[in-house]
């Protein structure tokens, strides 16, 4: 029998635990099982990293408002665009305040 992509992923990450992408990439593959808790768990470790993995802001906030959790989306979404910001990547912060406009500043 064939691994799934998400053994395949949780096999790579046994040589290389500390692989940014994998550790990504599995988060998604959570996210799509319905274990979404465990997906953002692991989008916000990696924001946390250092340095901070960009994409998981916006990754993460997306999770977070397909379940209910705007306001924690909004908080995601600001902290990315600073960090974003401050590695130089104006395409993720531009990207980011879109999503944050998009879910207007105030609270629901």
């Amino acid at each position: 029998m064939s691994q799934s992509r998400r053994e395949k992923i949780e096999s790579m990450l046994k040589d290389d635990p500390g692989d940014v992408f994998l550790r990504y990439s599995l988060a998604l593959e959570l996210e799509a099982a319905g274990e979404w808790e465990a997906g953002i768990d692991i989008l916000q470790e990696l924001a946390r990293a250092e340095p901070p993995y960009v994409p998981a802001f916006q990754m993460a906030a997306q999770h977070l408002v397909a379940h209910g959790r705007t306001e924690d989306a909004r908080r995601a979404l600001r902290e990315g665009i600073e960090v974003a910001r401050s590695q130089g990547n104006a395409h993720a912060a531009g990207e980011m305040a879109e999503l944050l406009m998009s879910l207007g500043e105030a609270g629901e």
